[in-house]
């Protein structure tokens, strides 16, 4: 008896620990040989999908915006975006701290004070990359977003397949995935 029990316990320990090794693992891989000084310089955000509220609420109403990623001297990258908000151009950088292997990052919100993940899942440096974000806003409230950079501000037919198949592999519906329209505006480098 007191050996059943012992094996029972056993196995229950082995079965949380299974879970808590496949919480741990990442919901993505990360590109394979990741060359972050490949991956800097201009980008345009030509897709976006998310499960957020806020992001339903405002996808018919966002448009392109320019990024421009650059090094820290700590290693971590800048990424500055300017973007269109009524109808004015606005300029926010996201700090992406380096989270183990290259290509993995983490971001923390000043708004929320959350943190975030941050994955580079496929990239050619030249024309695209897709990246996957995930965190927590507050209990309950998961936060899940894949990304779309382009070289370009017309990204062509199969890069928008190709993030589209990308999508729908984390879960996101049809209706949640949005290729947003050019913004002029706000496209040109500020000196």
């Amino acid at each position: 008896m007191a050996a059943s029990r012992g094996l029972w316990m056993g196995l229950v320990l082995l079965g949380v620990l299974g879970v808590l090794q496949t919480r741990a693992q990442d919901p993505v891989s990360v590109q394979p040989e990741f060359q972050q000084d490949k991956f800097l310089g201009r980008w345009f955000t030509a897709g976006l999908a998310s499960n957020s509220s806020w992001f339903r609420e405002k996808k018919a109403a966002l448009s392109m915006c320019r990024s421009t990623v650059a090094p820290t001297e700590e290693g971590a990258l800048n990424i500055t975006s300017t973007f269109l908000r009524k109808n004015q151009c606005e300029t926010r950088t996201l700090l992406l701290q380096p989270a183990g292997r290259p290509g993995r990052y983490t971001y923390t919100s000043p708004h929320w004070g959350s943190t975030y993940s941050v994955w580079v899942v496929d990239t050619d440096y030249k024309e695209f990359a897709l990246l996957y974000s995930e965190g927590a806003k507050g209990p309950g409230q998961d936060f899940r977003m894949a990304t779309l950079y382009s070289r370009s501000q017309t990204p062509g037919a199969e890069l928008k397949q190709k993030f589209m198949a990308f999508c729908k592999a984390q879960g996101f519906t049809e209706d949640i995935v949005v290729f947003l329209p050019r913004n002029d505006k706000c496209m040109e480098e500020q000196d």
